[in-house]
């Protein structure tokens, strides 16, 4: 991503015990899907614990845009007048979905089988992600598309007029991409058939579900089939979002390399395809309870208490990816301050992110004395054990909010203090994360203070 005129770093150094409760907001995946779902539901969504970053404030806009009614009440929870499946108008104006991914993919899919025009931009960054990984399959409902070389951003999406019913087999382990499809299909007559052998995350099918879908789920010789039934009509409902578990993973990090920490993080996100974090830093020697099990809008959630503990390097399993993506950078940086290697494969994904997170997380391990062996689709990260990282570096996060989070989390167990670049893009998932930080005793500073 082009680099802000100004930027603004931020330092971390080296912090006493991290103690109290940290309140990690809102999931990002779920929000992206309850504005989207409640917009093509009919009647009023209420949406309470709404994650308010730009990634999500993008994907509000856009279906705004897009005709439904959103707004925020005076009791801080928002409410979504859907249009119904099919209902969507002709935007008037481009649809900008910053740094999100997440909301252009699942948008580009609401939209492939309504007969509107609409066009799709992001910033830099997401105008380098590709795109030709879901717009080949929706083009198979009837959607046709006009994209820069490679499917990339900006372009223009055309809507079936009379869309079809589809047969598809997701090639990629993307939850996006598999997302798109399912929305997609809600506007398809007949019986559309969405089929994916990585075990991606299952936040889509479990809110159609909620929403009144007919959705079923099977296994198959080629993997989880999904059918959804097209011509839908969606019901709004309430949603109650649980907190990010992505987002849970920075100061989830920090109380376990920083001495003396213990801290509780409340209401946590427990899907089983988003707890590979917790099953590999329990391998690792992590010390992490689960307490006050309980559900809502169909998901589990927990409250987490984390100590600090002494780690121990592991080799990650590929097939654990899918459950964990997002949590790789962090992963890394505590595998600098375990003992002995941490092998982690299978990811080649993280190298169209944000940024390449691969190489992004390799330069920065570097950086603070860590040695590092970046391989193509993954880390091998040699440990120092708790007190052995020496830091006293500015990384460079290429505008990656995951990358600055998790090296100002190494910056408050290194020798010396750690700083990055930028910390502005943080904004995109966790905007409360320095204050946050700060609460539970992290020392978080501009450099020259």
């Amino acid at each position: 991503m082009q680099a802000p005129e100004i930027m603004r770093p931020l330092e971390a150094r080296r912090s006493g015990p991290l103690k109290g409760t940290a309140e990690v907001p809102g999931d990002k995946s779920i929000s992206h899907r309850a504005l989207i779902l409640g917009a093509l539901a009919v009647g009023r969504t209420n949406i309470v614990g709404l994650l308010e970053a730009d990634d999500v404030l993008k994907t509000a806009d856009a279906v705004r845009k897009l005709g439904a009614a959103i707004a925020k009440d005076d009791n801080g929870a928002w409410c979504v007048h859907g249009v119904g499946v099919g209902g969507f108008v002709e935007p008037k104006d481009i649809l900008d979905f910053g740094n999100s991914g997440t909301g252009a993919r699942l948008v580009m899919g609401a939209v492939a089988t309504t007969p509107i025009t609409a066009l799709f931009t992001g910033d830099a960054s997401l105008r380098k992600r590709p795109m030709q990984r879901v717009l080949d399959p929706l083009a198979r409902f009837g959607a046709t598309f006009r994209a820069r070389e490679g499917g990339l951003l900006p372009l223009a999406l055309t809507g079936a007029t009379r869309a079809i019913s589809v047969d598809q087999v997701v090639e990629v382990p993307s939850a996006q991409v598999k997302s798109a499809l399912l929305l997609a299909a809600l506007n398809a007559p007949g019986c559309s058939r969405v089929v994916q052998d990585a075990r991606t995350r299952d936040h889509t099918e479990r809110m159609l579900k909620a929403f009144g879908a007919n959705i079923t789920i099977e296994q198959t010789d080629r993997g989880e089939a999904i059918s959804v039934q097209g011509e839908a009509e969606l019901r709004a409902t309430d949603i109650s979002i649980l907190r990010d578990p992505s987002s849970a993973a920075f100061p989830l990090a920090a109380a376990l390399i920083v001495p003396g920490s213990e801290i509780t993080l409340p209401n946590v996100l427990l899907n089983p395809r988003r707890t590979g974090l917790l099953e590999t830093l329990r391998e690792m020697g992590a010390a992490i309870e689960i307490a006050n099990r309980r559900e809502s809008s169909g998901e589990e959630s927990g409250d987490l208490v984390v100590r600090i503990s002494a780690l121990k390097g592991v080799d990650v399993p590929a097939e654990r990816a899918a459950s964990m993506i997002d949590e790789y950078p962090i992963l890394a940086v505590l595998a600098a301050f375990a003992e002995g290697r941490t092998t982690m494969r299978g990811v080649a994904e993280l190298r169209v992110k944000e940024s390449d997170r691969i190489a992004g997380v390799a330069r920065g391990l570097e950086a603070i004395g860590v040695t590092v062996e970046e391989l193509p689709d993954g880390l091998i990260v040699e440990g120092r054990g708790g007190d052995g990282v020496k830091g006293g570096a500015t990384i460079a996060t290429h505008m990656d909010h995951r990358l600055a989070m998790s090296f100002l989390v190494a910056g408050l167990a290194a020798r010396d203090p750690v700083a990055i670049d930028d910390w502005t893009m943080m904004r995109t998932s966790f905007p409360g994360f320095r204050t946050l930080m700060r609460a539970i005793g992290a020392d978080l500073r501009r450099p020259d203070r």
